[in-house]
């Protein structure tokens, strides 16, 4: 089985080929191509290589398939006995990619 571990966004993912990943928006349109450079960890069955801090040549293929936003987060801060009342929100906009291919030159 062939995977990669990536950074996106300061975050670190797992892409396997033919999976999906939601990763930070990108700033594309539905059905752009994508390329990512920083492959961490590259596996290949038994083969393993992991980078210092990437590994040379690896590089993953995506497909970006949609743009969707995450759970609402609720926030909401009190101070007892004092009338004070502050409720916001927050959902978070993601990418999802469909992970096409992952190779090492």
């Amino acid at each position: 089985m062939k995977y990669a571990i990536i950074e996106s966004g300061g975050k670190q993912f797992r892409a396997v080929e033919g999976g999906t990943i939601e990763v930070d928006r990108l700033p594309l349109g539905v059905g752009d191509q994508l390329k990512l450079d920083g492959v961490l960890l590259f596996a290949d069955g038994d083969n393993v290589s992991v980078g210092s801090p990437l590994v040379s040549g690896a590089s993953v293929a995506a497909t970006v398939l949609e743009h969707v936003k995450g759970p609402k987060v609720v926030v909401f801060r009190y101070r007892p006995k004092k009338r004070y009342r502050v409720k916001t929100g927050h959902r978070q906009q993601y990418t999802r990619l469909q992970v096409d291919s992952i190779s090492r030159e």
